[in-house]
């Protein structure tokens, strides 16, 4: 029997082939990190700036040099002076806030306007600001009320009677 060589050596190499497979050394797969990545801590915000605020309002027919009602009322007479004694403060004790303070005064029976008045203010830390109304000739009796407004918008009232 006669044997080709060729396929006897197409076997051989094929099997020298499988071989250097199974021989191949196996490739480990990367190392997996458990450390999470650095973080870089994220920018601080900008600060926000100072804002302004109403903290108390105060009606009565006196106000004292610092501008505060000495005594607290909600009932004048006709021909009283009506003060509004309006304490503001600052988030930033230290900053200036630029705003618009006003009263707007109104008889309610009749639901019309005394006066209103606004005055640009530069607020800073505590502060009081008077405003107040007079009639010589004497206030209608009834009930009326004052708007306290902080930049255009009614931030407190108040509600009076003239007796």
């Amino acid at each position: 029997m006669n044997r080709n060589p060729i396929p006897s050596a197409l076997l051989v190499a094929l099997l020298g082939a499988v071989a250097l497979v199974g021989c191949k050394k196996k490739e480990e797969p990367a190392p997996v990190s458990t450390t999470p990545p650095a973080m870089t801590p994220a920018p601080a915000p900008a600060p926000m700036p100072a804002t302004a605020s109403v903290t108390s309002v105060d009606l009565g027919n006196a106000v004292g040099a610092d501008m505060k009602v000495a005594m607290p009322s909600t009932t004048f007479a006709p021909k009283d002076t009506i003060y509004a004694s309006i304490g503001t403060s600052t988030s930033d004790p230290a900053a200036s806030v630029p705003g618009k303070l006003g009263v707007k005064w109104t008889h309610v029976d009749s639901n019309q306007t005394v006066n209103d008045e606004t005055r640009d203010l530069t607020l800073t830390g505590m502060g009081t600001t008077e405003f107040h109304i007079a009639k010589p000739d004497g206030w209608p009796k009834g009930k009326y009320k004052a708007e306290v407004m902080l930049d255009g918008a009614v931030v407190q009232t108040r509600e009076f009677e003239v007796k």
